[in-house]
């Protein structure tokens, strides 16, 4: 029987959506958009990574617009975002608070301009208590030929949870 898997990605320019959306084809999974209230985010990126850094001192995370289903049904959950500044997105870190107990698999997918920084790692370690396998990062002109590394990424990732 095939793994239930859900993805749930936060994408400020679509970048991160469009890969999300290729790994939707590629797994048929469930997938969920992670939304905040209009006006969170400026429209210029350097604007972003200033209030982003904000919220990440203050430790107030954007809230969540959206819903999701119960999370426990899924053996497999990829969550996908924007690299801000080196680190995990805020509206994605807000997400990761629902998965602190979550006795699955966890997988993150992110998109970023060249400079990933420590992305995984500080993925990782919002979840110190989560299985978090291996991602995948891809530049937005990677995007366009992603077929075989996402499909790569994806046989590996299944390989090692048998």
């Amino acid at each position: 029987m095939a793994k239930k898997v859900l993805i749930v990605d936060y994408s400020w320019s679509q970048t991160t959506a469009a890969m999300a959306a290729q790994l939707q084809q590629l797994t048929a999974a469930t997938r969920i958009e992670l939304t905040v209230a209009p006006g969170t985010f400026p429209s210029d990126m350097f604007a972003t990574a200033d209030v982003a850094n904000q919220q990440l001192a203050s430790g107030h995370l954007p809230e969540l617009t959206n819903s999701w289903p119960e999370l426990t049904q899924y053996a497999i959950i990829l969550v996908g975002g924007p690299v801000w500044s080196a680190k995990v997105a805020t509206p994605v870190r807000t997400f990761l608070k629902q998965l602190t107990t979550y006795s699955g698999t966890v997988a993150p997918f992110y998109t970023d301009a060249g400079t990933p920084g420590n992305y995984e790692a500080d993925f990782a370690s919002l979840l110190p208590t989560t299985t978090v396998v291996p991602g995948i990062g891809l530049t937005a002109g990677a995007l366009q030929s992603a077929t075989q590394p996402l499909t790569t990424w994806w046989q590996t990732l299944l390989n090692g949870l048998k």
